[in-house]
């Protein structure tokens, strides 16, 4: 008898039983407690959405769900790490739009690819974003805004929570459909961007309505545009940019839920109902929305295709202005 036989029978003897052993996982699939990386500190947008539906999993499920913050690099460490846990479903993110759309256009190398190496899971929703400015700016709209930019060129800069945030590529988006030439000026976080355009440092600023809003209503800042297609629930006076002629204009933060890639489909799609579930229970939804969060929560291949087209609109951003990072 030749070698390669046994050979052969060894290895699908081997493929049958590691594909047993993957069925039956799935099948007694939650048996021991799930880990949601949050790879922020805590107390941001993405770490409250994890914590929320973690509590709410824990109590439908029967097993702990714990969320474990991974801080460091724009989130590409936490990131990382699930990228190379065990695809078993015990180990998932909650991430934002940075890490699955535009870190891997801005790094050199982030340390994982996010369509090769996760499973999407599904979308837990989108937060607005509006821009803003110094109310001594004297522009009542976006389009005041442009004539303003154009008739003083060296004028306006705008701040961000950090380099390659969502807050800066919405400016160098903004700054390519309306052919303003304005200076970006980065910080370490919204709070101090905040401060600084209040103050006058800077002059405009593309930052979430979560943190904007009480600043606007408070007169503070002025609010020119929201940069979704539809205006903002709290902010219905402000009209959007695709209102003001910047047709289709749409620049928003959102967080979605993440598998390592290869996990079972069978326990994707236990976690796609479960994190829905979780996210459209009453309670949870009332909380995240009281967070300026707009709850979606889909299926496994929209929330694929969301990110396809997000990744294709933020490469070209960061292509066209030229936004690079160490």
């Amino acid at each position: 008898m030749s070698i390669a036989k046994p050979v052969t029978l060894l290895l699908l003897t081997l493929a049958t039983s590691q594909a047993a052993a993957s069925e039956a996982g799935a099948r007694n699939y939650p048996s021991k407690p799930i880990t949601i990386i949050v790879a922020y500190k805590a107390g941001g947008t993405n770490d409250i959405i994890a914590r929320q539906v973690a509590t709410k999993m824990s109590m439908n499920l029967g097993v702990s769900v714990i969320v474990e913050n991974r801080p460091g690099a724009a989130g590409n460490i936490g990131v990382r790490y699930v990228a190379q846990a065990a695809p078993d479903g015990y180990v998932i993110a909650a991430v934002p739009v940075g890490n699955l759309s535009i870190n891997q256009w801005v790094f050199a190398d982030p340390g994982y690819d996010p369509e090769q190496d996760f499973a999407p899971i599904t979308l837990a929703g989108t937060v607005p974003n509006v821009i803003v400015v110094n109310p001594s700016l004297p522009a009542a709209g976006i389009k005041e805004l442009i004539a303003y930019a154009k008739k003083h060129p060296t004028a306006i800069n705008f701040a961000s929570m950090s380099s390659g945030s969502t807050g800066h590529l919405c400016g160098e988006l903004f700054k390519l459909r309306s052919g303003i030439d304005m200076v970006h000026v980065p910080y370490p976080g919204a709070a101090p961007a905040l401060t600084d355009l209040m103050g006058g440092h800077v002059q405009m600023m593309c930052d979430n309505v979560t943190n904007a809003s009480s600043y606007i209503k408070a007169g503070k800042l002025k609010a020119l545009g929201v940069t979704t297609l539809e205006r903002v629930k709290g902010l219905e006076q402000v009209p959007t940019l695709d209102e003001q002629g910047m047709d289709g204009f749409e620049a928003t933060s959102w967080f979605g839920f993440v598998a390592p890639a290869k996990t079972p489909k069978a326990i994707l799609k236990t976690l796609n109902a479960e994190i829905v579930k979780a996210l459209h229970d009453p309670d949870v939804k009332q909380q995240l929305e009281q967070q300026g969060l707009n709850v979606v929560g889909n299926t496994q291949d929209e929330f694929a295709q969301f990110i396809t087209a997000e990744t294709k609109k933020w490469r070209q951003v960061v292509q066209q202005a030229g936004v690079k990072l160490d």
